[in-house]
């Protein structure tokens, strides 16, 4: 599942990534690996195959690697053989050395997830001079951030929005910019990540624990999102590059809920725990004694009109929708289908409008786990904890069908003196009905029906459709130069 972990403060970086990652151990891993910077001299990188006790070793438990700024990584191999070199952190450099970043290094990255279109990402990249010394997809994540910031001269929230927009598949990403010395940026998409602030702090990490030790104040951030760590404040961007903000959240639980407890491994752990996970988990959904699954969507009618049960996961998580299978259709007499996740996204499962899908993954991130709960949206437009792409299009169609029905309101108000040629109100309906949703905001916001005159609201609205057009046109052309 790979962990990543990351700081920027006032006290030595390497012992905090080390201690962090190891609260992400349960997450599972191959290899490890460090990137910490002091001021403005060049990164230092250290990586070991294996545990990550063995890069505590080869740091000195952090002290052989000196900086208040760094990231840290776990990785789970998923392109290339688990070793020291497919281990993060990864360099936009052609050439890596261990321990030593070469000069030409811009930018220093970390990832998790999977870039499904990293082949076809790498043969561009390979046309404008770049070579690639590792087997993984992460380094081409970092090289092409590395070619937008180069390319158009832009500062790090443009070259990662320009990456993210070329990129297809799961991350969160970390990455450190050798002109930008005191700063970490970070992005997502699927896969999880959270943030943390203190004072003179802050962090950014896969997980909860990885942090608790030092903040119980964190941000989660959203998908496709971006974000600035400096000293103790981070900012929040969406793909557009505007600031947005985020509320911050107290974390309330034990930090010992996510230790061994004494025990040898996590397993075992989680074998013992089992009778309380199973208590606690029913609990939360017991409202005076009854099953109550309203917080999670379901109500008691939507209950019992299903007709069919579908269990998608993938590894250990499927052995248990097995097991699930006999109980279910044993207790509720619903017919129980169990798929592979990888299976089950690939192919196209002829779902009952009926049936409820059950999504099992360990650690909530497994990528063909995610695209099951997508093929389902496609197929019913409803699951649990999942984004609701139904109440999403009804918004899109309502936004779209109130600019439609303002128009045609104020059609027959406005002389044709105030609006030159009459026929443009058919052209402006003609294009509101075929904006995508970034445009209907785009164009929402440009408009204020209240306070403004209808010669005016016309006005607007021709102006933001001409502006959004010619910023698509030049976007496309900037897409045709890029291939």
């Amino acid at each position: 599942m790979c962990g990543i972990v990351g700081f920027v403060g006032k006290k030595q970086a390497a012992p905090v990534l080390l201690d962090g990652l190891s609260k992400l151990e349960y997450r599972g891993y191959d290899s490890a690996g460090l990137a910490v910077r002091n001021g403005d001299q060049a990164v230092e990188i250290v990586k070991a195959k294996g545990r990550l006790q063995f890069l505590s070793e080869k740091t000195n438990g952090g002290q052989a690697l000196k900086g208040t700024i760094g990231i840290g990584h776990t990785r789970w191999a998923t392109h290339g053989e688990p070793s020291e070199t497919n281990a993060h952190p990864h360099v936009s450099g052609n050439v890596f050395n261990n321990k030593v970043t070469t000069d030409e290094s811009n930018v220093v990255g970390v990832h998790n997830g999977i870039i499904e279109n990293y082949q076809e990402l790498k043969e561009k990249l390979l046309r404008h001079d770049y070579s690639f010394y590792s087997q993984t997809d992460t380094e081409v994540i970092v090289k092409l951030v590395d070619y937008y910031y180069k390319k158009y001269h832009i500062g790090p929230i443009d070259a990662i929005a320009k990456t993210m927009v070329r990129v297809r598949g799961s991350y969160a990403a970390a990455f450190m910019f050798k002109e930008y010395p005191g700063e970490i940026w970070v992005a997502r998409k699927d896969s999880p990540m959270i943030i943390g602030v203190e004072k003179d702090a802050s962090y950014v990490a896969s997980d909860v624990p990885a942090v608790l030790k030092y903040t119980r104040n964190v941000y989660y951030i959203g998908n496709q999102e971006m974000a600035c760590l400096r000293q103790g404040t981070v900012n929040f961007y969406n793909l557009d590059g505007d600031e947005i903000q985020k509320d911050k959240v107290e974390i309330k639980w034990d930090a010992e809920a996510a230790e061994k407890g004494g025990f040898e491994h996590f397993m075992m752990k989680e074998i013992h725990e089992q009778p309380k996970a199973i208590e606690d988990t029913l609990n939360s959904v017991m409202k005076e004694d009854k099953l109550d699954f309203s917080a999670v969507g379901l109500s008691e009618e939507e209950i019992k009109a299903i007709s069919q049960i579908y269990i998608v996961a993938c590894g250990s998580a499927w052995h248990v929708g097995m097991t699930a299978q006999y109980v279910l259709e044993d207790l509720a007499k619903i017919p129980v289908r169990v798929d592979l996740a990888s299976e089950f996204r690939y192919r196209k499962p002829l779902l009952d409008k009926n049936g409820l899908v059950i999504v099992i993954s360990q650690s909530g991130e497994t990528a063909d786990s995610l695209a099951a709960i997508n093929a389902k949206l496609e197929a019913t437009k409803k699951a649990i904890d999942s984004q609701i792409s139904e109440r999403y299009n009804a918004f899109v169609e309502s936004t779209r069908q109130n600019l439609s029905d303002s128009l045609s309101s104020f059609k027959d108000k406005i002389s044709p003196e105030e609006f030159r040629e009459r026929r443009m109100w058919e052209e402006l309906k003609k294009t509101v009905s075929t904006m995508n949703w970034t445009q209907l905001r785009a164009l929402r916001s440009a408009v204020s029906f209240r306070r403004a005159s209808y010669s005016d609201l016309g006005n607007k609205m021709r102006h933001s459709i001409l502006f959004h057009r010619k910023k698509e046109e030049k976007n496309a052309e900037t897409n045709d130069r890029d291939s």
